[in-house]
């Protein structure tokens, strides 16, 4: 249980922490703290909840992550990638729904970790992942019309393209000066960081916004207009759900879950990336869970590990998860003293820096990158993006993982069935000398499953009824499928009743059980089994020529 979870702060911490990377994290986290503040307000109310909501998940979230995680330097909270799957539940099943199933992909996310799947996510092929993110990046960007123009508009169509084609219509109702806002926000995050490198661009954009839409008296909606007063303080509260409803919330829970352990496990691999370290993927899969139960109870959103957040730690010198800690700290402070004055951002504000986000997510550069390589990654990318953008997130995941596992099932059947077909142009795999007229070999190269199974067999068959005697070499057969047996069994039938004689060599013990098991080894007989391939060919000789 000590290898399953063992929180890296604990092992930092029996080492012990120098004063000076003390220093370090603490300057690292405030600084964090101040970029995490506009993000997790945008976040939240692009998800449409309420701005607290936001600030609380990157508060309680943020800390149980840092310390309970795998990580050494990764930053927990809101992130981008949830607003759609938030919003989608808020609107079917409310905020109570939202915390019933965020607790539920917590427990989800805990049994991911205590089974050691943290391994087996990496294994999800980079279109896939390309394909959502990018899909996620378009709708977030779309959600932020309304914001960005302006737009007088009372209720937004879920639906993408039933949302643009409101936003054509309306049109002539856009407020230029939101317009002017949002192009300022997005100059400002953009280039204000080539001036003042090390206070983030979001953070200055609100401050330099909100100040002018105050003094001016701009005409342009707040957070106020939406969402009145912002709570200085952070209450717990209790879902209310039965038992038979549960079953109701398992499909978005899921959806939390692998999303969740996706992202936080790619922000864990990037910053291992710049400081050359190792996270433990099992250890941050359960913090991620424990996060995911807890913070729902205080009001809080989905959570995960977030990758620019993660970064801009690394890069302002955050080296422990004291870090991590230190900012959730940072954001409890501003939330307690200054939230009273978030009520005053500008709507088309939060609208720049989410536009910005989005298209920092979007990783255009790799969606080209992978339309120029193999048509399997390609119908992965784009039917992925297509599912994410038109129908829903969970869907495209659901489809895109089902979707890369047949193709990469056809991928290697292809594979195999070329490399099968060119060893029919040889008969045999080895040059083999000596053999005597009515003996031929064949060599089976790799699994017998139910990808090659067929093609294996109709070419044992063509070479086998040519002759009396034929030797099946499958020392390099790791496993065969049901599928396979299936198939090897009617060949030995058809080989059987011709009169061909059939020697195996070289059987491993799973293969030669599933083939006592069907019935397949009595068939053949036993005395025509050979562990060597020389028995086997000395054995073919003294039948075919005595």
């Amino acid at each position: 249980m000590n290898k399953l979870f063992s929180p890296k702060f604990f092992t930092l911490l029996k080492a012990g922490f120098t004063k000076k990377q003390i220093a370090s994290d603490v300057m690292a986290g405030v600084v964090v703290g101040i970029v995490a503040l506009p993000l997790a307000i945008a976040f939240a109310v692009a998800s449409g909840v309420s701005p607290e909501k936001g600030l609380v998940t990157g508060i309680i979230a943020g800390f149980i992550i840092a310390f309970l995680g795998g990580s050494r330097v990764q930053i927990g909270g809101p992130t981008g990638a949830f607003i759609i799957i938030v919003f989608g539940i808020v609107q079917q099943y409310g905020i109570n729904g939202l915390m019933i199933s965020t607790i539920m992909a917590g427990v989800i996310l805990i049994a991911f970790g205590l089974l050691k799947l943290g391994n087996l996510l990496k294994y999800i092929p980079q279109p896939l992942v390309v394909g959502f993110t990018s899909g996620i990046a378009l709708v977030i960007f779309s959600t932020q019309i309304k914001d960005a123009l302006g737009l007088d508009i009372t209720a937004v169509p879920a639906g993408f393209i039933d949302k643009w084609t409101m936003f054509l219509t309306n049109l002539d109702s856009t407020n230029l000066y939101a317009v002017f806002i949002t192009l300022g926000t997005i100059l400002l995050v953009v280039y204000s960081r080539k001036i003042v490198s090390k206070v983030p661009g979001s953070f200055i954009a609100i401050i330099i916004m909100t100040v002018l839409v105050q003094v001016f008296e701009v005409p342009v909606s707040t957070i106020e207009t939406f969402f009145g007063e912002i709570p200085n303080k952070i209450s717990f509260a209790m879902p209310e759900f039965q038992l038979s409803d549960l079953s109701t919330y398992i499909m978005p829970a899921i959806t939390i879950a692998l999303l969740g352990s996706i992202e936080s496990l790619l922000s864990a691999v990037v910053g291992d990336g710049m400081i050359g370290g190792k996270h433990r993927s099992n250890t941050e899969l359960i913090a991620q869970g424990v996060a995911n139960i807890v913070t729902p109870f205080f009001g809080g959103i989905p959570a995960t590990g977030a990758i620019a957040r993660t970064a801009t730690n690394i890069k302002n010198g955050g080296r422990t998860p004291i870090a991590g800690m230190i900012h959730a700290i940072t954001l409890l402070f501003i939330m307690l003293f200054f939230g009273q004055w978030a009520k005053m951002i500008p709507m088309s504000c939060l609208a720049g820096i989410l536009i910005v986000v989005s298209y920092n997510m979007s990783e255009w550069r790799a969606f080209v990158s992978i339309l120029k390589t193999s048509y399997f990654d390609i119908i992965i990318l784009v039917v992925t993006f297509l599912l994410t953008v038109l129908v829903d997130l969970t869907v495209a995941i659901q489809v895109g993982v089902v979707l890369s596992a047949l193709l990469f099932m056809k991928r290697m059947s292809d594979l195999a069935e070329k490399k099968i077909n060119n060893v029919v142009d040889s008969d045999i795999i080895e040059d083999y000398s000596e053999i005597p007229d009515g003996i031929t070999i064949y060599e089976i190269s790799g699994p017998l499953f139910f990808g090659t199974a067929k093609t294996y067999t109709r070419v044992i068959e063509t070479i086998g009824l040519k002759h009396k005697i034929i030797i099946i070499r499958m020392r390099h057969v790791s496993f065969v499928d049901q599928t396979a047996i299936y198939n090897f069994e009617g060949t030995v039938n058809t080989l059987t009743k011709s009169g061909v004689r059939i020697i195996l060599s070289g059987v491993n013990a799973d293969v030669g059980k599933s083939f006592e098991n069907s019935g397949i080894m009595a068939k053949i007989g036993r005395e025509n089994v050979f562990e060597l391939f020389n028995d086997a060919l000395n054995y073919a000789k003294d039948r075919v020529l005595s």
